[in-house]
């Protein structure tokens, strides 16, 4: 079968990583890719192609799909979401692993997502939602800080500030209804939860739930869990801090209700729900859907991952039974990025010592010029360790990573320290 991925970051990468490795795949293609994507036609029998279209134009991905008789699409990207891909591809009788415009709503609006949970009892912060900033500043004089804001809209997993102070919470709501930093919109303000966070990515078609691996992932863009949120500087799995039953709970209680929850209110979920949970004394509650898989987890859950991912999803999309199995082993991945990053930062920046690194590379911001590699974006690789332990696995990514010449970039060197 052929397989198409939209989508050209780390997390495609992993995506085609493991496609790549199915059995069912005679032929991949990922629009636009990057070129690390290639690499993969050195290690895999399936031919990998780059196909030269924008993740955001669905006409031409749709045109492509149906002139190479594509049997599966997977995408990644958020923004590709909510421009109605799955719809068009679905009206044209294509197979897409993706949810519609209205369901992708779970992420493309924080104030459905929050109505959605309130409605059907899935643990999740208070809240509530503000478009003026003067009504928005009378609650934060009223409630305090520490307090969370989030614009409501897509913001490519930067529209989230943790505020510890009053000051700090009224800039971001400046920032964001004064000065429409992501453009015109809401925000939605939360009480801050405390305890410890994780990923919880799930394989959902309508009320059909498939859970993988947990991960955790570093946020803040230096040591110390300081410095500005990113889209993600590392991350591991397993988790170590979170048991196994508040796992099973929040399976059960968050996903299941959620997939079920999505299919009452007429809009049912196919894809890749994403929970970021965090456990609290009260036990698992919510802090955001995504509708796609998440980057940089999903860059440690697939190499997690021991079974066909392109047959479970198949299955799951015929309404068959399936699980997905995972290895005992630990992963741990390692972001390196552009200085400056998440700020303004230079492209261009030359990567040199690339092939000597044994581990696995998940290319998200490169390019290839003269055959020299350069950066082409803020975050730029992913080097991913494999352990029995996850502090094998740590030391498995920092050797790979400082084996890496590139000295515009950075990287944190604490990433899981706190898990081992």
């Amino acid at each position: 079968m052929k397989v198409l991925i939209v989508g050209r970051g780390g997390r495609e990468h992993a995506i085609a990583w493991k496609v790549a490795q199915s059995t069912l795949v005679s032929e991949l293609f990922v629009a636009p890719g990057n070129e690390g994507m290639l690499l993969l036609n050195n290690t895999s029998n399936v031919p990998v192609h780059r196909v030269a279209l924008d993740e955001n134009n669905t006409e031409a991905l749709l045109a492509f799909a149906l002139e190479q008789h594509v049997d599966l699409t997977i995408v990644g990207p958020e923004a590709a979401l909510m421009n109605g891909i799955a719809d068009e591809f679905q009206k044209a009788g294509l197979r897409i692993f993706a949810p519609t415009k209205a369901a992708a709503r779970i992420e493309g609006s924080k104030q459905f997502a929050k109505e959605l949970m309130e409605k059907y009892h899935i643990p999740t912060a208070k809240y509530r939602t503000f478009e003026d900033y003067d009504d928005a500043k009378a609650y934060l004089d009223e409630v305090g800080a520490p307090i969370v804001i989030k614009y409501d809209g897509l913001a490519a997993g930067k529209g989230v500030v943790v505020a510890m102070t009053v000051e700090e919470a009224d800039a971001a709501l400046k920032d964001m209804l004064l000065d429409n930093h992501f453009g015109k919109g809401k925000v939605v303000m939360e009480e801050c939860l405390q305890g410890p966070e994780f990923s919880l990515l799930t394989l959902v078609n309508g009320e059909q739930v498939i859970p993988l691996a947990i991960a955790q992932d570093h946020k803040r863009a230096y040591d110390g869990d300081k410095g500005p949120n990113t889209g993600g500087m590392g991350a591991y799995s397993p988790v170590p801090v979170i048991p196994q039953e508040q796992v099973e709970w929040a399976v059960e209680h968050i996903m299941k209700t959620a997939a079920k929850a999505m299919v009452a209110e007429d809009c049912p979920f196919c894809g890749v729900l994403y929970g970021g949970l965090m456990l609290t004394k009260e036990g698992p509650k919510v802090i955001e859907f995504n509708a796609r898989f998440g980057d940089p987890e999903t860059e440690v859950v697939l190499p997690k991952m021991k079974n066909d991912l392109v047959e479970v999803i198949m299955d799951l999309m015929d309404h068959k039974e399936t699980k997905a199995e995972f290895y005992s082993d630990a992963f741990l991945g390692v972001v390196l990025a552009a200085k400056g990053y998440p700020g303004s930062y230079d492209k261009g920046i030359e990567i040199r010592n690339l092939e000597a690194v044994k581990q696995t590379v998940f290319h998200m911001g490169t390019m290839q010029k003269e055959g020299q590699w350069l950066s082409n974006g803020g975050r730029v690789l992913f080097v991913v360790g494999k352990g029995a332990t996850l502090r094998e696995a740590r030391e498995d990514a920092y050797s790979g990573v400082r084996a890496i010449d590139a000295p515009g970039l950075f990287y944190r060197e604490d990433i899981g320290w706190q898990a081992i």
